[in-house]
């Protein structure tokens, strides 16, 4: 299972995906962090993005992507593990570690972390 950052699912969506993550999407399942929820919530809310979260075809992709929680686990693994980068992509960098699910990403810090399981 693959686990997307924020800006992957959003162009995901929006099919603005690079032939790589194309590949790999087709080629497993898709799990996010559920603080990438509350990130494209708050994008489109400050105007960022434009998605209609009511859109019945908007519910319904975001539906089939499995939301991984904010356990305990999760944050004590953004603790302990020292993943130092924009804060939302703290748990979503954790999530990646805790559940052993390879995180899909375009960010260079994230890219460049060596406790995080990345999909190649």
């Amino acid at each position: 299972m693959l686990n997307l950052d924020t800006h992957v699912l959003l162009h995901a969506v929006g099919g603005e995906l690079t032939r790589r993550e194309r590949q790999l999407l087709e080629n497993d399942s898709w799990s996010v962090s559920g603080i990438v929820l509350w990130e494209i919530a708050k994008l489109d809310q400050l105007g960022r993005i434009e998605l209609d979260l009511e859109s019945p075809d908007v519910r319904r992709a975001l539906a089939a992507v499995h939301a991984w929680p904010i356990t305990v686990e999760v944050a004590s693994a953004i603790a302990r593990r020292g993943v130092r980068v924009d804060p939302a992509d703290e748990p979503i960098a954790a999530t990646s570690i805790v559940h052993g699910a390879s995180l899909l990403t375009r960010d260079r810090k994230l890219l460049a972390s060596k406790r995080v399981p990345l999909a190649r």
